[in-house]
């Protein structure tokens, strides 16, 4: 406890805040929960995280705080920052291991009943503030057990799935009803959803892997991201595998990577085209896939991939440079080969474009659903936000996404 108060004694407890205003999605209220840390009042601090972020225990784990909250501090100009997700994480660990729930004030019930499309990150937070604030909340989800990508999508030696379930077990105590199985365009109808209900919120995130073609031929092990770690998540590991190479470079990436180890590759390369400067990835997370085995390889752009009756043997490569922050070949460079077996694509996911157009919602330029600053789609009664609405993808932004069109949703009935 006293290491932990002295670490809080260094936030200056700014007055602008630009910790929560800036650099939080959520717009958490920093100095203020850390304050309660130096009065050792926890139950505080943790009823000021999870006032409005349900995924507060989440967020201090997985969350870009260097780019977020910390890059945000002012103490980070000329010295370290205020190590904010440590303290965030410290209090929600306490109040686990102390069985402390908060206190969560809810409204009276207002009779109003809203659908949820969608149990991840944006959903849970969207469902949360509007079950607070005296609303009926029914959560529509195409899986077996709600989380989405916390679930599916970030690895078990990254996100312990029992903070997921609890989760959902406080949605659950505030009065959300989860409606599993339940896929939207094949089980249910966004048009017939939206009559049944006051309002719908869309947060079925983007589902849709980017790849490219590596060969004219067929290959047989090319995967895409989303079912990589999917197989891993679901135990389903696939089996030789040989010399991995994974495309990309966000924590998607890492996260691909550190599952081909885990699955029994032989070796597993990251090639990407861009260098460390540039790649979003965390700077945590590339040290840890590298610690576990997993080979970087910087500025190489992978332009095909060679093979023998569909088995691959090699990717042939080129090598880039960074000019004016975008990645280009190299001029003349030759293209050389590196040995692999398995290709992983991880450069990113975006809706399903095809299912988001039957369901009569407008889509960007961009292919992303649009909406206004309200989270609202050119439909009367429909919202949406996360991943579907938005190329940043994170999950605090996911969380906010959700946050935002919960409020845009109150803002019809207030």
């Amino acid at each position: 406890m006293e290491d932990l108060i002295e670490m809080a004694k260094y936030c200056l407890n700014c007055k602008m805040k630009p910790c929560s205003i800036k650099g939080c999605p959520m717009q958490t209220n920093i100095p203020e929960f850390i304050t309660e840390i130096k009065n050792k009042n926890l139950e505080k601090a943790y009823d000021i995280l999870q006032e409005n972020n349900i995924c507060s225990h989440i967020c201090s784990i997985i969350c870009p705080q260097e780019e977020q909250c910390e890059g945000s501090c002012i103490r980070g100009i000329k010295s370290t920052p205020t190590h904010i997700g440590k303290l965030e994480e410290f209090v929600n660990k306490w109040a686990l291991e102390n069985n402390y729930i908060g206190k969560i004030e809810k409204s009276k019930n207002n009779g109003k009943n809203i659908a949820i499309i969608g149990a991840g990150p944006a959903g849970f937070e969207c469902a949360y503030i509007l079950l607070k604030n005296g609303y009926n909340v029914d959560i529509y989800e195409k899986e077996n057990i709600p989380g989405g990508i916390l679930v599916y999508g970030i690895p078990d030696f990254r996100l312990s799935k029992d903070l997921v379930e609890n989760v959902v077990n406080k949605l659950k105590s505030l009065g959300a009803n989860f409606i599993l199985n339940k896929e939207l365009g094949k089980d249910i109808n966004l048009k017939e959803i939206s009559e049944k209900y006051d309002a719908v919120f869309l947060g079925i995130g983007a589902a849709k892997s980017s790849t490219y073609k590596l060969s004219d031929n067929k290959l047989k092990s090319v995967y895409e991201s989303d079912v990589f770690l999917r197989a891993y998540n679901d135990k389903k590991f696939f089996k030789n595998l040989g010399t991995v190479v994974v495309i990309g470079g966000g924590n998607v990436a890492m996260d691909s990577a550190r599952v081909a180890i885990r699955m029994g590759a032989e070796k597993v390369k990251i090639l990407y085209r861009r260098d460390r400067k540039h790649m979003p990835a965390r700077e945590i997370e590339l040290d840890d896939a590298i610690k576990d085995g997993v080979e970087f390889k910087e500025l190489i752009r992978v332009v095909s991939a060679n093979e023998i009756n569909g088995d691959i043997t090699s990717v042939n490569c080129v090598k880039t440079e960074i000019i004016d922050g975008k990645a280009v070949d190299v001029e003349n460079a030759k293209e050389f080969e590196e040995k692999a077996n398995t290709v992983v694509f991880a450069i990113g996911l975006k809706p399903d474009k095809s299912l988001i157009e039957k369901q009569g919602i407008e889509l960007d330029d961009w292919g992303y659903i649009k909406i206004d600053e309200n989270g609202k789609t050119n439909l009367e009664n429909v919202f949406a936000g996360g991943d579907n609405t938005e190329s940043k993808a994170t999950v605090c932004r996911a969380l906010a996404a959700g946050k935002r069109a919960a409020e845009g949703i109150m803002k019809l009935y207030n």
